[in-house]
Order: C-alpha cells, then sequence, then structure tokens
C-alpha cells in the first residue's frame, strides 16, 4: 500500500484512503508502523467510511508509535469523522486537531 504523503521536519502527514475498514486496516497499519519517522499526523478529512476495525488501527499504530518513542496525532475538519471520534470517545484517547499545522506544531 502507499499512501500519499508529506514530511514537515521530523513529522509525516498521511493522507488516508476513502475507506478505513476491515479491508484494509492491517494493511494501513503496517504502511503507518513502517515509515521512518515515528511522529505521524494521519489526514482522515478524505475517508468516507470508518469501521471498528478502521478505529482499532488507529490505538493500535499509536500504541506501536508511542513505544518507539513518538506518537500519533490525527486531523479532522469532517464532521462525520469528528462524530465518530465523539461516539467512540477515540477523541480522549487520540489527540485530535483542526489542522495539519496544529498537529505538527503539537510535536513541539
Amino acid at each position: 500500500m502507499r499512501l500519499t504523503t508529506e514530511t514537515f521536519g521530523n513529522v509525516i502527514i498521511v493522507h488516508t484512503p476513502d475507506d478505513l475498514t476491515s479491508d484494509n486496516a492491517a494493511e494501513v497499519e503496517r504502511y503507518l508502523t513502517s515509515l521512518p519517522q515515528s511522529r505521524i499526523v494521519v489526514d482522515l478529512d478524505n475517508t468516507e467510511a470508518i469501521d471498528s476495525a478502521g478505529l482499532t488501527m488507529l490505538l493500535n499504530v499509536q500504541e506501536a508509535l508511542r513505544s518507539d518513542g513518538g506518537d500519533l496525532k490525527l486531523m479532522v475538519t469532517n464532521a462525520v469523522n469528528r462524530k465518530i471520534l465523539e461516539i467512540t470517545r477515540l477523541d480522549q484517547q487520540l489527540d485530535v486537531y483542526d489542522t495539519v499545522v496544529e498537529a505538527v506544531k503539537s510535536f513541539g
């Protein structure tokens, strides 16, 4: 799997695919955890469908990155995806930002 990425210093921004579902969650997780940097911002704005496998994948990636001294941040302005994170209370476990710039700056 190859996802669109951008690099800002030691932070990689990854633009997720249209779907984060059981069909591709494991593949996206492998991709994210294989990146050379352990500071990753995931841009969820273009993702149209997220299921429990996609949400679990985000938590798994966060755990893996934190064990390597990094972290996972989310950038979400899409109202539907924001609501999914709120309903599942993942917005309390994952750092969620309104812009890529805010997410990148949060790494300090």
